[in-house]
């Protein structure tokens, strides 16, 4: 039962995460049309660590150091797929199919590329944990980091 509570509440946590990351329809940020900036998406991802995991002020840095370094890595990324599915979108139009190539490439290099500095903050964060979380988040069949600790993206980036 607490695995499954466990599980369903990362899965929520992310989940939310996701649907920060998407971008602001009608002010849906109290009012503001700017979404969540990367300082508070990674204190949030801490915090429900935090309370996963009882992280240690250190490992509660540390961690903050790792997301905060992917986001702003991730950033520059999200930007070149948005310019990437604009431009796909008008070689489809014009029926360009080299263009089209070009653009889902690039598209797909990109999202790799994301991947991986999503998977590398991952590791980062594993590696601080102590023996009692890393089973913590193991009795969770793998689906945490399936959805990816990393994985939370920066707000308004296309996605």
């Amino acid at each position: 039962m607490t695995k499954l509570l466990i599980k369903t509440a990362a899965i929520a946590v992310l989940s939310a995460g996701a649907i920060l990351a998407q971008r602001p329809m009608h002010g849906e940020y109290g009012g503001s049309t700017n979404p969540p900036d990367v300082a508070t998406i990674v204190a949030h991802e801490v915090n429900f660590l935090t309370t996963l995991l009882t992280l240690t002020s250190g490992q509660q840095t540390q961690a903050t150091t790792i997301f905060t370094n992917a986001l702003n890595s991730i950033t520059p990324l999200e930007t070149n797929i948005t310019t990437a599915r604009t431009a796909l979108s008008t070689a489809v139009q014009a029926n360009d199919t080299a263009g089209i190539t070009t653009q889902s490439t690039a598209i797909g290099t990109l999202e790799g590329q994301i991947t991986a500095i999503q998977a590398k903050a991952d590791a980062a964060f594993y590696a601080l944990l102590t023996a009692d979380q890393k089973t913590k988040l193991t009795a969770m069949d793998g689906d945490f980091f399936d959805l990816g600790l990393g994985g939370i993206h920066i707000p308004g980036g296309g996605r």
